[in-house]
C-alpha cells in the first residue's frame, strides 16, 4: 500500500482567506486551491475537509522529492502554537476599548487602595480612642 501525504496551508490573500490542499502520492505532488472568505476556524476546516476533499479540483501531478519527516513532536507543537498565537486584538476600535479597560482598571485599583488606607486609619483612630476611654476612669 502506498503512502499518501496531505497538507493544508491556510493564509490571508487580500481580501480573502485561502486554503491550499497538497497531496503527495507515489512521489508526485498535486494541489488544489480553495477560497474561504472569512477566516475559517479549525472545526470548520475539518468539516470542509471531510465533506469536500474528494471533490477538490487537484492539479496535474508533478514529480517531487519526498523527505522523511523526522520532527520532534514537542517542537512541532511549539511552532504551531507560535503561528496560531494572536499578536493582539485585531481592529483599532477593539484596541481602543482594551486601552480604556486597562485605564479603568488602574483607576479602580487606586480608589480601592485609597479606600482601604482610609478605613485602616479610621479603625486605628477608633482603637486609640477606645484605649484612652479605658484609662480615663483611673
Amino acid at each position: 500500500m502506498d503512502k499518501v501525504i496531505g497538507r493544508l496551508t491556510v493564509f490571508f490573500e487580500d481580501p480573502f482567506w485561502v486554503g491550499v490542499f497538497e497531496r503527495i502520492e507515489n512521489g508526485r505532488l498535486s494541489a488544489a486551491k480553495v477560497t474561504f472568505g472569512a477566516e475559517p476556524k479549525e472545526p470548520e476546516l475539518l468539516i470542509y475537509l471531510l465533506r469536500h476533499y474528494y471533490r477538490l479540483p487537484f492539479s496535474p501531478a508533478v514529480e517531487t522529492a519526498v523527505k522523511p519527516a523526522h520532527r520532534n513532536p514537542k517542537r512541532a507543537q511549539r511552532e504551531a502554537g507560535r503561528q496560531t498565537a494572536q499578536v493582539g486584538i485585531g481592529t483599532k476600535s477593539q484596541q481602543a476599548l482594551q486601552l480604556q479597560q486597562e485605564q479603568n482598571k488602574q483607576v479602580r485599583k487606586r480608589r480601592s487602595r485609597a479606600r482601604k488606607q482610609a478605613d485602616a486609619k479610621q479603625l486605628y483612630a477608633l482603637k486609640q480612642q477606645q484605649k484612652r476611654e479605658k484609662h480615663k476612669g483611673h
